[in-house]
């Protein structure tokens, strides 16, 4: 099924109780996490022009993508537009879970320069 089933005229001119609907219908229908967060991310400009009833548009959707799939190529690219639909301590979760070799990476910094800390030139044997 490689046919989107919402246009940009639809997504921008229906009303956001249809929209819920049928974006929450082809989710369940498809499994395809890439395009609905794509859709919900379109929705999330809507909101940014103007149309306050698309503010945390399908939160609980988003955070059940985000939280029990697989990390996509699409979810890590908008991963960083959805961060308002989740608290502190979920967010760090998620990125290091999205994101795991960069978190990998930060701890082995973190890591590395508290060993360097331990480390320091004794500064009385100079000449």
């Amino acid at each position: 099924m490689n046919e989107q089933t919402l246009s940009h005229r639809q997504l921008f001119n229906l009303k956001s109780k249809t929209l819920e609907k049928r974006i929450t219908d082809y989710y369940y229908d498809t499994q395809n996490s890439s395009l609905t967060i794509k859709y919900i991310l379109a929705l999330r400009v809507r909101y940014q022009l103007g149309a306050e009833e698309f503010a945390h548009f399908l939160k609980d959707l988003v955070r059940k993508i985000f939280m029990n799939t697989k990390a996509t190529r699409t979810m890590k690219r908008f991963f960083y537009y959805f961060q308002d639909y989740f608290m502190a301590p979920e967010w760090r979760t998620l990125t290091s879970k999205v994101f795991p070799v960069r978190s990998f990476g930060e701890k082995a910094l973190s890591i590395g320069r508290s060993l360097l800390s331990f480390v320091r030139p004794d500064e009385t044997n100079e000449p």
